[in-house]
């Protein structure tokens, strides 16, 4: 009797010990956050276009970031994917597809959104796409973040983009571009359309990349 009193006392000690390092540990993690954050406000600053508002989050990157990987419950995946897509413009002619060649200038240039660019310079960002993708079977360098979209267009049944069985996936490929939010929760891809990164000409130019029967990515 006297060895299990001993035991249970030693046991509520430990839960006890345990559960005061796990309220400190998320005391600790909150003024690490609260820390962090105050240090890259008064390190940043506003400089030509990049300015400190883009240290807050929007709910969809803060849900998101909160999950550190994990993935999110169905209902809240649906309702981030549901807001983003609000946020989807399609063309305004209706016209998908632009030039290639000029889609593959973007997919190449990397620059762009930094302190050193101006506001009034149109169409002077990149899509960068080769840092994720892969494009070309004859790039021998290329980003493995993203999938290879090596046959993109063939691999999705587009051998015609006029033909009208193929808007679904001209409309697919243009949310994705506009914001892959909508389609993918917490997907990595920059939000080209919503964020403002690309303007329409750019986004059909990276369409007719992508879906163009005569483009390199198809052949």
């Amino acid at each position: 009797m006297h060895n299990r009193m001993i035991c249970s006392a030693a046991f509520l000690l430990t839960v006890g010990l345990m559960t005061s390092c796990a309220n400190q540990a998320t005391k600790g993690d909150a003024d690490i956050r609260s820390n962090l954050d105050g240090a890259m406000r008064t390190s940043f600053r506003t400089e030509g276009i990049a300015r400190v508002e883009r240290l807050q989050q929007d709910a969809t990157n803060a849900a998101c970031s909160k999950a550190q990987g994990a993935p999110l419950a169905e209902e809240v995946s649906r309702s981030i994917e549901a807001d983003n897509l609000k946020s989807v413009r399609m063309p305004s002619d209706g016209r998908f597809l632009g030039n290639w060649k000029e889609g593959e200038r973007l997919a190449q240039n990397g620059r762009g959104m930094t302190w050193t660019d101006s506001s009034d310079q149109p169409n002077a960002n990149g899509g960068n796409c080769y840092n994720c993708h892969q494009l070309d079977k004859a790039e021998v360098s290329y980003g493995t973040l993203g999938p290879s979209l090596y046959g993109y267009g063939r691999l999705h049944g587009v051998t015609d983009p006029t033909d009208p069985g193929a808007r679904a996936v001209l409309e697919n490929t243009w949310t994705k571009l506009y914001n892959a939010k909508a389609l993918n929760a917490c997907s990595g891809m920059p939000r080209f359309g919503q964020a403002g990164i690309l303007d329409e000409s750019q986004l059909k130019d990276l369409m007719a990349l992508l879906l163009d029967p005569s483009s390199p990515v198809n052949q």
